[in-house]
């Protein structure tokens, strides 16, 4: 054994700098990967989907593989002093100017004109748009879901309203004003905003 490395040996194990990439003893492979995703991903992602133009998914897609690109280059980042993050940042923003290239580069492969004609679109926003109402509905008091059913979804007036409900229409009306207030609120707990 060589003298130099028996003295290597001796030395106290360095604790894991905040922004350096060292692995643990115990896996790793696993470790390495979560500290990477625990100290880079958040600041990536946010850096990432200003260059996207906040495409969630593509900004997801650029810091995955940038993570991995980290993971595979971990003998080398080790070996640099001071943060990682400079590095990931620059991995990140020329994946994401090749995946532009090569978008640019490659002819359309699906004609969209035929999918323009499908009304799919309108449909699925009405299905979600009464979805949402009918759970914001579910919210509401009985009796301020009952006067709204009979004034809005069946389009009754107070006083037609008054006589099939049984109430007089003064309730109706009062009943109305607060069951819209109390809509309101129950769609703005569910990101609808006037």
């Amino acid at each position: 054994m060589r003298k130099d490395s028996a003295v290597a040996d001796e030395r106290p194990k360095e604790r894991p700098h905040r922004h350096r990439l060292v692995p643990q003893r115990n896996g790793p492979d696993e470790e390495l990967m979560r500290a990477l995703y625990r100290e880079h991903a958040g600041p990536l992602l946010a850096y990432v989907l200003r260059l996207v133009a906040g495409d969630r998914q593509r900004a997801e897609d650029v810091v995955q593989e940038t993570l991995i690109r980290a993971w595979k280059n971990a003998g080398q980042l080790n070996r640099a002093t001071g943060s990682v993050r400079p590095w990931l940042v620059t991995v990140a923003r020329r994946i994401v100017i090749d995946g532009h290239r090569s978008r640019q580069a490659r002819p359309q492969e699906v004609d969209p004109s035929p999918l323009e004609v499908i009304p799919a679109e309108d449909e699925i926003d009405k299905a979600l748009w009464l979805m949402t109402l009918s759970d914001a509905l579910e919210d509401l008091t009985p009796a301020h879901r009952e006067v709204l059913v009979e004034t809005y979804f069946k389009g009754r007036t107070v006083n037609e309203a008054a006589e099939t409900l049984g109430i007089p229409s003064g309730t109706v009306r009062s009943r109305v004003f607060y069951a819209l207030r109390s809509m309101k609120l129950a769609l703005e707990e569910r990101g609808v905003t006037a």
